[in-house]
């Protein structure tokens, strides 16, 4: 006979919803969505105690498909949700779902503070270099000289590297994975969300759309040379140097989270309890 006392064993499917993925063919953000729920069963904790936020594009359709809470914001604004969310509903285990465009253009001010602030949730962000929803313009983390229709010969801007910056703002934990590694990645979210703290994960998760030449990134990505350090110094000279292909945690660092003070009893506010709160 089962033993009905022992609490049975969370798996992936648990973390699924019933809304089929619609995204385009051979899109990374399949696998990705893939390794979002098998780390959210390795983490153990049953949806109803998860709440997965996301922003506009591609990748922000991640919520919808999970049986966990879920937000879809406004374009660039996921993480101020979120960091609201997490400092009102400590109890709750905040996920983060983005992409490059979203997250670090119209959303990059709100990265950098979410980084200095440094509140307990996981911030994973599929970047493929291109605004795919839109039809194929340069984002942020597009290389200067990808030549396209949109901007031939290249938009001359240097790329933005979000590595570097989670780790200068404050992130307490930065990583990189790819897309096409289901379990490895699964790894890393989950290792994200057990850590204290703001985590920055970065996947890569190529766009065969628009950026055919990203099928090759398979043969490119390789395991960090080194282990997870958490010196800040050693882990931005390691950034710094890096080809953009390196994957797995590249810094975990001890900072204090930010403080976050838990209601006893949500039910018992009123109105004029709130005003008080308020008051100068």
């Amino acid at each position: 006979m089962n033993d009905m006392t022992q609490p049975v064993p969370l798996t992936a499917g648990n973390f699924k919803s019933g809304t089929k993925p619609i995204w385009c063919p051979g899109c990374g953000d399949y696998t990705v969505l893939n390794a979002v729920v098998k780390a959210l069963a390795l983490y153990g904790k049953p949806p109803h105690e998860v709440a997965v936020v996301s922003g506009i594009g591609c990748s922000s359709r991640i919520p919808a498909y999970t049986s966990c809470y879920g937000f879809h914001g406004v374009h660039g604004r996921s993480l101020a949700a979120a960091t609201g969310l997490k400092v009102a509903r400590p109890d709750l285990t905040v996920l983060v779902a983005g992409g490059d465009g979203d997250g670090y253009s119209i959303g990059g001010n709100h990265f950098l503070h979410a980084c200095r602030r440094n509140v307990d949730l996981t911030y994973i962000v599929m970047d493929n270099h291109v605004y795919g929803m839109t039809k194929g313009q340069a984002s942020p983390t597009t290389e200067p000289d990808w030549d396209n229709k949109l901007s031939p010969g290249g938009t001359g801007v240097r790329s933005f590297h979000p590595l570097v910056i989670a780790l200068a703002s404050g992130a307490n934990f930065v990583a990189r994975a790819f897309a096409g590694d289901p379990n490895g990645t699964a790894e890393i979210i989950a290792q994200g969300m057990r850590h204290p703290g703001f985590s920055f994960i970065e996947i890569l998760s190529p766009c065969v759309t628009f950026r055919p030449e990203q099928r090759e990134w398979k043969n490119h990505v390789h395991r960090a040379a080194v282990d997870a350090t958490d010196d800040a110094a050693r882990a931005a000279r390691r950034i710094m140097t890096d080809d953009g292909f390196n994957i797995g945690v590249l810094y975990a660092g001890s900072r204090t989270p930010y403080p976050t003070v838990k209601r006893n009893d949500h039910s018992a506010d009123t109105v004029h309890q709130l005003e008080r709160e308020f008051q100068l």
